[in-house]
């Protein structure tokens, strides 16, 4: 079974055995939570939103990277989206440049009205054409956010503010490699104090960036997103203890999956 919202919900503390829990696939957990993790939807695209499958993203991206060397991006940390899902986003706006404050924290950020976007048909919300940051910011939004992704991808060094929740591939990124790790609890300070040390030492920073850049287009290569998918299954298959069927009474829920199987999405 699929739990496609953002909010871990099977708690280990209910389940004293883990065995006995439910296994529920979903795209994050915290340590506090039961769960399989598995790729979310924007892998294959997310139309809506203007936002293309991954591979072809990546070709894009990697063109814009071209573009766009690192050395002439703006020299600030850059973040864009919904900062209203969140306490951890209501707190990142405070850095903003423009903010009333007396110091620029080295942070350029845009809050994406949703509404507006819409009615444009989101021709502004193409994540390829927003690698003109030397930095990106990357902050949770109600739990994870699919953004990471996207953000590793750019050559820029990610700015990764502490979050306690994890989707499949996070826990190989290495804090120091592939991001810089930002203090929740000061999170202005610590923005402008990676900012500065990046435009500081430009062929350190530079390779961070081109590390995240490569584990997202290594690492998170489509076959091996495959692969983890297929592993997964199989493992949880193996511990089957009983013969998958379709409740007659079910079956107008029951979706065409991979190779004709059954994929019955749960009513939350």
């Amino acid at each position: 079974m699929f739990f496609c919202d953002d909010t871990p919900v099977v708690h280990a503390a209910a389940y004293p055995d883990p065995s006995m829990a439910p296994p529920l696939f979903m795209y994050c957990k915290n340590d506090t939570a039961l769960g399989i993790v598995f790729p979310d939807w924007t892998f294959w695209g997310w139309p809506e939103v203007n936002i293309r499958p991954w591979a072809p993203f990546l070709e894009e991206v990697e063109r814009e990277i071209r573009r766009v060397p690192w050395l002439d991006r703006e020299p600030y940390a850059f973040w864009k989206g919904n900062p209203d899902v969140g306490g951890l986003r209501t707190d990142l706006m405070r850095c903003n440049g423009s903010h009333n404050s007396k110091v620029d924290w080295n942070a350029r950020l845009v809050r994406q009205d949703w509404e507006d976007a819409d009615r444009n048909g989101f021709k502004d919300s193409n994540l390829a054409k927003q690698c003109t940051y030397r930095y990106k910011i990357y902050v949770q939004g109600r739990t994870w956010s699919v953004s990471q992704k996207y953000i590793l991808a750019c050559g820029s060094p990610m700015l990764r503010i502490d979050t306690p929740f994890h989707d499949f591939f996070s826990r190989g990124l290495v804090a120091g490699k592939h991001y810089l790790p930002i203090d929740s609890d000061c999170m202005c300070p610590s923005i402008k104090s990676a900012v500065d040390w990046g435009n500081a030492q430009p062929v350190q920073a530079q390779r961070m960036g081109e590390e995240g850049s490569s584990f997202a287009r290594d690492e998170l290569s489509m076959d091996y997103v495959y692969d983890y998918m297929l592993h997964q299954l199989t493992q949880y298959a193996r511990l089957l203890r009983y013969r998958v069927t379709v409740r007659p009474e079910e079956r107008h829920r029951a979706l065409p999956g991979v190779h004709g199987m059954p994929c019955i999405w749960p009513c939350w």
